[in-house]
């Protein structure tokens, strides 16, 4: 990782400036890679221009100013595959916010395009840049779980109601890349259920399994219609449990417990043991993540979350969405994923 001071002779531009992409502004400034602003609307633009001291853009501009090394998209779903199609085509390296795209062909002609152009081509799941969750999967890789069982992961809140994407898409991405990242591979079937209450074309909950081999199971529970905000993963092992749960404070954000079964007279029986803390240095993941991609610019090297890693995640999204629509399970023929690494590597997460 470099210093901060370091990335000074990057030119980064962010596209969007909404909600999500006001933060990542605020963090590339502070990084001092922040080159320009970029948004449909010119008043919105002006506005963070003038405030982080640094040009405005249209699109046409970014695209032709070789200055400009990579870009940073956060613009609305529904344009990542046209704006990230036309950033890589330009050589920009591309930082693009979840999800990658909205259909599986458009994620695959994304990472086939960051390879042919030998430009770095990273997706915005940003729990892989959460400490917690690194330690997570580092504690898994080195089998202090043991064997998988099952992972069960819920994202619930009440709001905020999306009106280009549903549900499954705006929330779940994020706990399809963190259990992606903890098996290592795709799941062979996807049984997804969705129900709308509030918009009749956009789901409001859905309920996803995940079958993948050596019976391995996961379940996410989404919904932007519950009366609290839960964000909690939970992993269980042969050797023990863990639970992730991002809505506690620092102390308490990673808790391992021992295997909750043991064995009297051949009858499984519950084992009720204290849950240890795990200790975790804060940090914030969003400037894990901007970090994480100026360093896989300058040392040219794939970032986590890489074209590959983001396919994959549109390969569930997508295999879920095909099951709700046809209230069928979906098959996806288990293509594996990269390799299960240690996460800690990671740009801004020391463990």
């Amino acid at each position: 990782m470099l210093a901060k001071s370091d990335y000074n002779s990057l030119k980064i531009v962010v596209i969007g400036c909404g909600n999500w992409g006001k933060n990542l502004i605020r963090v590339l400034s502070e990084l001092g890679a922040l080159a320009g602003i970029c948004d449909a609307d010119p008043r919105k633009a002006a506005e963070f221009s003038d405030e982080y001291k640094v040009p405005r853009y249209t699109l046409p501009e970014l695209l032709s100013d070789d200055s400009i090394q990579g870009v940073v998209i956060a613009s609305p779903s529904f344009t990542h595959y046209d704006v990230a199609k036309l950033t890589l085509s330009a050589g920009k390296h591309t930082f693009v916010e979840k999800p990658l795209a909205l259909c599986l062909e458009h994620a695959q002609e994304l990472h086939e395009l960051a390879q042919s152009t030998n430009r770095i081509l990273m997706v915005g799941h940003l729990l892989q840049y959460h400490v917690g969750y690194a330690k997570l999967r580092e504690m898994v890789h080195n089998g202090r779980l043991g064997k998988l069982q099952t992972i069960c992961s819920n994202r619930l809140n009440l709001g905020k109601f999306r009106t280009e994407e549903n549900i499954w898409w705006d929330y779940a991405p994020h706990d399809v890349s963190m259990i992606l990242g903890l098996v290592g591979e795709l799941p062979h079937t996807v049984i997804a259920t969705g129900a709308n209450y509030l918009q009749h074309t956009f789901a409001d909950v859905t309920h996803t399994h995940l079958n993948f081999a050596n019976n391995i199971r996961a379940h996410i529970f989404v919904s932007w219609l519950h009366p609290f905000k839960e964000q909690k993963l939970v992993v269980v092992g042969e050797k023990g449990m863990a639970i992730f749960d991002d809505c506690q404070p620092w102390t308490s954000k990673l808790k391992l417990f021992p295997y909750p079964v043991e064995w009297v007279d051949g009858l499984p029986q519950p084992w009720k043991a204290e849950a240890e803390n795990i200790e975790l240095p804060q940090s914030e993941p969003l400037s894990c993540e901007c970090m994480h991609f100026l360093d896989s610019i300058t040392q040219q090297r794939e970032p986590i979350t890489n074209g590959k890693e983001g396919l994959d995640v549109i390969h569930v999204l997508h295999a879920a969405m095909r099951s709700i629509n046809t209230q069928q399970p979906y098959h996806t023929g288990n293509v594996k994923t990269e390799p299960l690494k240690p996460l800690a590597v990671a740009s801004g997460i020391t463990l």
